[in-house]
């Protein structure tokens, strides 16, 4: 059993927002798959189960406090960190890249930060979803921000490669979804983009 966890804040004004990425992905998961997400007060997340294999979460806590909500679903579902997928925005990678990776640092993200102090580890797998660098803007405006309507049709392109890993990730090795999502080139509309 895993537990997909996307990062992002709830409420109408932030639902295109690049830092509601791993919203996004999921929204997408549970669109293809057609669950549907419910509300759960004692974890303060939304949730939908996929399966028996897959619990979706979204925090409800706005992203500061992210690793709250974690913490009481891990307890919850009695699963450990390693069975915990965080999907989040990632400023350091370019919009059309991905990275999956095992464990690891928060990067200044103040979600994936919250997560690692209320679980007391790095040790949990990752993927981090590129929105790329501002240059005229601070890094927080431009996080609580919408995509562009340029921009959407990469996202849309990574959510569906995002889509696919997931499901894959259920039925083989996290370490062989690695290799591939890592090996991913950089989504480009001009080349219709890379294929899992």
């Amino acid at each position: 059993m895993w537990i997909f966890c996307g990062l992002g804040n709830p409420g109408k004004e932030y639902e295109l927002t690049r830092h509601n990425y791993g919203f996004l992905a999921l929204d997408a998961f549970a669109q293809a798959k057609g669950l549907i997400f419910e509300k759960d007060s004692s974890i303060e997340a939304e949730i939908a189960h996929y399966r028996n294999r897959a619990i979706l979460m979204k925090p409800q806590t706005y992203m500061n406090l992210s690793g709250r909500a974690v913490a009481k679903a891990l307890r919850k579902f009695n699963l450990t960190p390693e069975n915990l997928l965080v999907i989040y925005d990632d400023l350091d990678l370019p919009l059309g890249r991905m990275k999956l990776l095992p464990k690891g640092g928060a990067g200044g993200h103040r979600g994936m930060l919250s997560i690692i102090e209320n679980l007391r580890t790095e040790n949990f797998p990752r993927l981090r979803l590129g929105i790329g660098r501002p240059n005229k803007i601070d890094a927080r405006n431009y996080v609580l921000s919408p995509f562009t309507e340029e921009e959407l049709p990469i996202v849309e392109k990574v959510l569906e490669i995002v889509c696919k890993a997931l499901e894959e990730i259920l039925y083989t090795d996290l370490h062989r979804v690695m290799t591939k999502i890592n090996s991913l080139k950089e989504v480009s509309l001009k080349l219709g983009g890379p294929n899992l």
